[in-house]
């Protein structure tokens, strides 16, 4: 089965705007962006949301405090044991790994709520550039849309509303 294309897109004010808007036909959603603004130049730890058009790769949930998502997407659950590598030198930078992991990985089960639900993004995976960045993700917002490290930030009723339009061959265009 061919998937139809389905492009969305975020923008804001300017480059270096905190929070923003994902525009999804006639749908508008806040959304909270990296502590930096935006950038096209995308470097491991500058708190900026990468620039570019991204595709939704997988939807990764916490099952002990969220329902499994309703989306066309993969769908996996995660659990305590689940991190995702940010060392730029690391074999398995910017890609999923089991903790306790040797080189420096963050933990996708937080106590925060923000990764209770997550979309993968595919920036920075074929191919991956050492220090290009790591672990950008749509994932839940702070209270307040309060900036994030890079990554796109939604409240989890937004989250679950676009999830179920989304589709690998949706792209994510952020200007």
């Amino acid at each position: 089965m061919l998937l139809k294309p389905h492009k969305i897109h975020l923008t804001a004010m300017s480059p270096r705007s905190t929070r923003g808007w994902v525009l999804d036909g006639p749908r508008r959603y806040p959304v909270a962006l990296g502590r930096s603004g935006r950038r096209a130049c995308k470097r491991e730890g500058d708190g900026a949301t990468p620039s570019g058009t991204w595709r939704p790769v997988r939807v990764l949930y916490r099952p002990d405090r969220v329902a499994r998502p309703r989306t066309p997407l993969p769908v996996a659950a995660i659990d305590r044991s689940d991190g995702w590598c940010d060392a730029s030198g690391d074999r398995n930078y910017n890609r999923p790994v089991r903790l306790p992991y040797p080189a420096s990985a963050e933990s996708l089960w937080r106590n925060d709520h923000l990764y209770d639900l997550l979309v993968v993004l595919d920036h920075n995976q074929r191919p991956r550039v050492r220090g290009g960045g790591s672990a950008i993700f749509m994932h839940l917002a702070r209270t307040g849309y309060c900036p994030t490290e890079g990554c796109i930030a939604f409240s989890d009723i937004d989250l679950r509303l676009l999830l179920a339009r989304l589709t690998r061959a949706t792209r994510i265009v952020v200007q």
